[in-house]
């Protein structure tokens, strides 16, 4: 792990049972492509922690606090949350494409450099 990626935070809140916590989850693992960055996993389960944390649906991702992923419209709430995609799909977790332009963005050097 380089200093550079210890920087990093990445926090994935969910309500209880998410049924994209699985999907989430793999699409971060194949987009940190084997570099090492710590993922906390905290549960929300009411309106109260939804506005502490400032979930926008679950699971929301947080890059160093931030929602890379938060639009204009973005509320606080506990509910299942959708990430509309470049071709007009959406599902309930970014691409594995969009989350590593987040990562670059947020500073995660790419794979194999430092």
């Amino acid at each position: 792990m380089t200093p550079r990626e210890t920087r990093l935070r990445i926090t994935v809140l969910t309500v209880p049972g998410c049924p994209n916590a699985t999907v989430v989850r793999h699409r971060i693992d194949s987009a940190l492509d084997g570099r090492e960055v710590p993922v906390d996993w905290i549960e929300v389960s009411d309106e109260a922690g939804a506005a502490q944390w400032q979930m926008t649906g679950s699971p929301t991702i947080l890059l160093n606090d931030v929602d890379p992923f938060a639009t204009a419209e973005s509320r606080p709430s506990v509910s299942c949350r959708l990430y509309r995609h470049p071709d007009g799909t959406a599902d309930g977790a970014p691409t594995t494409a969009d989350l590593r332009q987040a990562l670059a963005a947020a500073g995660l050097p790419a794979p194999g450099t430092d």
